[in-house]
């Protein structure tokens, strides 16, 4: 099946280079604030005691149950409070998914502190597992909020949403746009599975990575599409303390842009497309701090372009100086991030990538989130030019896990 892409119409170079120093600018002073501090504990725009000052235990223990069904429903947290200091039984086993809830609500106003508790006296739980109903099962369908197993997001087909603008590359273009629709979806996971009792998760994986070029003097034409990548996976992943753990099946197929075509009749077209599995092993070495390693095997390629199948990737990512917005009701971090590469088809050079940026999200360290960045590539092109060695610079957003 054939797929074309409609290239976006750029008004003008001087208007996108403008608009995107706008929105960088825009960006940062609204993230500005004087009131940050370092690494692990996020800093607000508000002190926690002026608001809700004559609430009772029972409101508090309720809204913050409430909160916690609403964005973590499918862990099973149970809440108590006993004169402002709550107490949460049932914790994930996942160090970063149960410091994240902690960090959540000792951010709320009025909470004086956080308490994980592995038992309550027999009279509390029985009275909170009454007003908290849960379903007898051992697992939960479609968990949307969060995921196991995090995007590794320095990783050129990271799956993510985003808009990029790339200079420098002399293979695809020097001034590209890159661009990527990809999702992760969680179909099933299972709770306290296995000895460590940590989660295990069923997920669909799938993307569209495209290259185009830009300012191209052809008739009419302002972009040509140079190359899009498509991938279909099925990873599998679980998480218990600090570890996370991922295994993938996964198709790519990649095609050369029509237009690339077009434009460049002697250019033959090869199939780079492949089937392959993957392993990776994720540790959260700090509360801001992970890192990752995996190695991979490509099971079958298209005879029109073989290549050796076994490579290894690796790499890590950090946040620091988060911030709290209370008005806004959400949570502002940089990041720094890296991924490198060392595949047996390109002699096990090394392909890095290297990213910085701020980034906003609804929960501290999960959940969904928009990026801004600014990125810097050397190694290798995508798709058919997998073997020609490239390096870029490039500012864009991103919007996902």
């Amino acid at each position: 099946m054939k797929i074309q892409f409609l290239c976006p119409t750029v008004i003008s170079k001087n208007f996108k280079i403008k608009f995107v120093v706008t929105l960088f600018i825009v960006f940062s002073f609204y993230c500005a604030s004087p009131v940050c501090i370092f690494a692990t504990t996020v800093s607000r725009d508000d002190p926690s005691t002026h608001v809700f000052s004559d609430e009772t235990d029972t409101y508090l223990e309720g809204y913050i149950q409430a909160l916690v069904n609403a964005y973590y429903y499918e862990f099973g947290v149970l809440v108590y409070v006993e004169n402002g200091d709550v107490y949460l039984y049932n914790l994930p086993k996942n160090e970063l998914l149960k410091t994240s809830i902690i960090r959540y609500i000792s951010d709320l106003p009025s909470v004086k502190s956080v308490t994980p508790v592995s038992k309550f006296p027999d009279a509390k739980k029985a009275k909170l597992e009454k007003r908290e109903v849960k379903p007898n099962v051992t697992g939960v369908w479609f968990p949307q909020t969060t995921l196991l197993y995090a995007p590794m997001i320095a990783n050129p087909m990271a799956t993510v949403n985003s808009v990029a603008y790339r200079w420098g590359d002399r293979v695809l273009g020097n001034d590209t746009i890159a661009v990527s629709v990809a999702s992760y979806f969680p179909l099933y996971r299972w709770n306290n599975v296995f000895v460590p009792g940590g989660d295990l998760q069923l997920n669909i994986q799938a993307g569209v990575w495209s290259v185009f070029n830009m300012w191209v003097n052809y008739p009419n034409e302002s972009a040509e599409l140079m190359n899009t990548d498509y991938l279909l996976a099925f990873p599998i992943s679980y998480a218990f303390n600090k570890w996370a753990y991922r295994l993938r099946l996964y198709h790519v197929s990649t095609h050369l842009g029509d237009e690339y075509m077009a434009h460049n009749p002697d250019i033959k077209r090869v199939n780079p497309s492949n089937e392959a599995i993957d392993f990776f092993v994720s540790y959260q070495a700090t509360e801001s701090v992970r890192v990752y390693l995996g190695p991979g095997w490509v099971i079958h390629t298209d005879r029109t372009y073989p290549f050796d199948p076994f490579y290894i990737e690796y790499g890590g990512d950090a946040s620091f100086f988060g911030y709290k917005s209370y008005h806004h009701k959400i949570y502002g971090t940089f990041f720094v991030a890296a991924y490198w590469r060392n595949w047996q088809a390109c002699q096990w050079s090394l392909d890095g990538t290297y990213m910085a940026g701020y980034e906003w999200s609804k929960l501290q360290g999960l959940g969904k989130k928009l990026r801004l960045f600014v990125n810097y590539h050397h190694g290798y092109s995508p798709g058919q030019f997998f073997k020609e060695r490239a390096s870029y610079g490039g500012i864009g957003f991103m919007w996902g896990f």
